[in-house]
C-alpha cells in the first residue's frame, strides 16, 4: 500500500555538505568536485531506476550535465557556511509501475520546483525491497536573466519620510536590511511542497486506476486529520537494512507496538460502527430498549443448563447495573458510553508517557552522577599531575627538562593506571556539562539530592496514575464484555412471538 513520505532537507557546508558528493550518491555515478579535486565514485551501488537533470528556461543547456550543473554550483558559492542545495525525497507508491512512478517524480518536480526556476536532479531508486522512492536535487540560488546565477539576498537601506538614508550612531552605519531574492526558503513553501506531493500521487493512482480509500496520501499528520491513530517513525537506511535481514531495532519494535495499537483501535471503532449501522436498521422496525429485554430475560430465567444459566444472569445483572448507571438505554449510547471510557484510557495514558520518559532521564543523571562522584578523587589526583607537569615545562634552567619529563611521566603512568575510571568519570562529567550547563561547578557535585526527591515524587505520582490507569484499564474491558452481550441480547427475539421455544444463553 502506498504511503506518505516527503522529507525536505538542506545540504550546508557548515555541515560538511558537497552538492557534488550528493548528486553522485543519489546517482549513482562517479563525478569529480573540481573546487576540492576530490572524486566521489558510487557506480558500484545496485536500484537506479532513473536519472535526469530538468531545468528551467533560463539556465543554460550544459547544466543538464549534473557534473557541470553542481559543479558551477559549488563555484558560485563562497562562504563556508554556504547553502548548496536543496532536496525533496518522497516515497513513490508501490502501485505503480517503474515508468508510471517516473513520470509522477518528473511531473512532480517540472510543475512545482523547475516552473520556479529552480533547477531539479532528479534520481528515481528502487531495489526491489518494496521501498521506491525518489530524491530531488534543487539549486538554491535563483539565475539572472543571461543564465548567470543570481544572488540570493540583497541589502536594502532603510530611508525616512523624505527618502534619505537612516543613520545609526550605535552601530556607525547606515539601516538597512535584508530582503531574499526568491522566497523558495519560506516555511510555508514547505506546507505546499508537502500537500502538492499528496495531490501530485493521488492523480498518478486515480488515473492508474488504483487509488482507493486505504491507499490515498494525506500529508498532514494523525492530530491535524482528526484521527485518533499513532503515527509511527521512520526506520532510516541502518535500521532498514537490519529489519530485512530478521534483526529487531528498536525502532522496528516501537513501530510494530503502534501498528498493533492501531490495528485494535481500528477493531473497536469497526464494532461501534457496526453498531450504530445496527442500531439504524432496528429503529426502522421496531425499536426495543436494551433495558427492558434485559429485564425480560432476567424475569424468564430459561437456560440449558445450570452453569450457563448463572453465567448469564450474572451477566445481565453486570450489564444491567452498567446501563443504569450510565443511564444507557440502546446499543448507540452504550457504544458512544464504551467509546468515552477507551477515550479516557488513552488519555491517561498519555499523561503517563512524559512521567515515564522523566524517570528514565532522571535515572540516567543519577547513575551518570554515580560515577562522577566514584572517580572525582582519581581525576583530582590525575589533574593535579598534569598542572604538576604544566609548571616544570614552563620553568628554565638545567634541570628543568629533567623535572619536567619526570612529572609527565607520572602523569602519563597514572592515567594508564586508571585509564577505565578515567574515562568514565570524563564521560560521566561531559554528561553533566550537557545537563547543568552554566550551573555546572567541577568542585561540587551534581544536585543528586534535588534529583533523587524529583524521582522519588514522578515514582509516586506514576504508581497513583497506575491505579487509576488499571482500574480504568479493566472498566474498558468490563464495558467492551457487556458492550457484546448487550449485542446478542439485542438480537433474541421473544420465544412467544417465534412460537417456539430458544435457549437465552448466549456464548461470550
Amino acid at each position: 500500500m502506498a504511503i506518505y513520505h516527503c522529507n525536505i532537507t538542506v545540504f550546508s557546508r557548515a555541515k560538511g555538505a558537497c552538492s557534488v558528493a550528493k548528486a553522485a550518491y543519489r546517482s549513482w555515478s562517479v563525478l569529480r568536485d573540481e573546487r576540492t579535486g576530490e572524486t566521489h565514485d558510487y557506480t558500484r551501488k545496485m536500484g537506479i531506476v532513473h536519472c535526469e537533470v530538468l531545468l528551467p528556461q533560463k539556465a543554460p543547456a550544459e547544466y543538464a550535465d549534473r557534473a557541470i550543473l553542481w559543479n558551477a554550483v559549488e563555484r558560485a558559492e563562497k562562504a563556508d557556511n554556504a547553502q548548496v542545495a536543496r532536496e525533496i525525497e518522497v516515497a513513490l507508491p508501490r502501485e505503480l509501475t517503474h515508468e508510471q512512478n517516473i513520470s509522477l517524480a518528473r511531473r512532480f518536480a517540472q510543475e512545482v520546483f523547475v516552473s520556479a526556476g529552480m533547477c531539479a536532479d532528479v534520481c528515481v531508486h528502487d531495489k526491489g525491497d518494496g521501498n521506491p522512492h525518489a530524491h530531488i536535487m534543487l539549486t538554491m540560488r535563483p539565475l539572472n536573466e543571461d543564465g548567470s546565477w543570481g544572488v540570493k539576498q540583497r541589502k536594502v537601506y532603510t530611508l525616512d519620510d523624505n527618502g534619505n538614508k537612516i543613520y545609526d550612531p550605535i552601530k556607525r552605519t547606515y539601516k538597512c536590511k535584508t530582503v531574499k531574492s526568491v522566497d523558495w526558503n519560506d516555511r510555508a513553501n514547505a506546507e505546499y511542497w508537502r500537500r502538492s506531493w499528496a495531490a501530485y500521487a493521488n492523480g498518478a493512482l486515480r488515473l492508474a486506476g488504483v487509488l482507493t480509500d486505504e491507499n490515498a496520501l494525506d500529508h498532514r499528520s494523525y492530530k491535524r486529520q482528526g484521527k485518533e491513530e499513532l503515527p509511527t517513525i521512520h526506520l532510516g537506511v541502518a535500521a532498514s537494512q537490519m529489519e530485512r535481514k530478521g534483526i529487531r531495532t528498536d525502532k522496528g519494535n516501537y513501530n510494530r507496538g503502534i501498528e498493533n495499537f492501531n490495528q485494535q483501535l481500528r477493531q473497536v471503532k469497526a464494532r461501534i460502527s457496526k453498531l450504530q449501522g445496527w442500531l439504524k436498521e432496528e429503529k426502522a422496525s421496531t425499536p426495543t430498549l436494551l433495558y427492558d429485554t434485559l429485564q425480560e430475560i432476567l424475569a424468564s430465567g430459561k437456560s440449558d443448563s445450570l452453569s450457563a444459566k448463572i453465567r448469564n444472569l450474572q451477566l445481565a445483572a453486570k450489564t444491567l447495573n452498567f446501563i443504569t448507571e450510565h443511564k444507557i438505554s440502546d446499543l448507540a449510547e452504550l457504544a458512544d458510553a464504551v467509546g468515552d471510557l477507551y477515550g479516557e484510557q488513552m488519555a491517561m495514558n498519555d499523561k503517563l508517557k512524559p512521567i515515564e520518559r522523566r524517570i528514565k532521564t532522571l535515572d540516567e543523571h543519577l547513575q551518570q552522577s554515580g560515577i562522577f562522584k566514584q572517580h572525582r578523587k582519581i581525576a583530582a589526583q590525575y589533574d593535579k599531575l598534569y598542572a604538576e607537569y604544566k609548571t616544570a615545562k614552563k620553568a628554565t634552567g638545567f634541570l628543568a627538562k629533567s623535572k619536567a619529563d619526570k612529572a609527565h611521566t607520572a602523569a602519563q603512568d597514572f592515567y594508564e593506571s586508571y585509564r577505565t575510571e578515567m574515562m568514565l568519570f570524563r564521560s560521566a562529567e561531559k554528561y553533566l556539562k550537557g545537563v547543568l550547563q552554566s550551573r555546572y561547578d567541577p568542585k561540587k557535585l551534581p544536585p543528586i539530592k534535588l534529583w533523587q526527591d524529583e524521582r522519588a515524587a514522578k515514582i509516586a505520582e506514576k504508581q497513583a496514575m497506575y491505579v487509576d490507569y488499571r482500574a480504568l484499564k479493566d472498566e474498558v474491558k468490563s464495558a467492551e464484555t457487556i458492550r457484546r452481550y448487550a449485542e446478542d441480547v439485542m438480537r433474541v427475539v421473544e420465544p412467544r412471538e417465534r412460537g417456539k421455544t430458544k435457549s437465552w444463553e448466549v456464548d461470550i
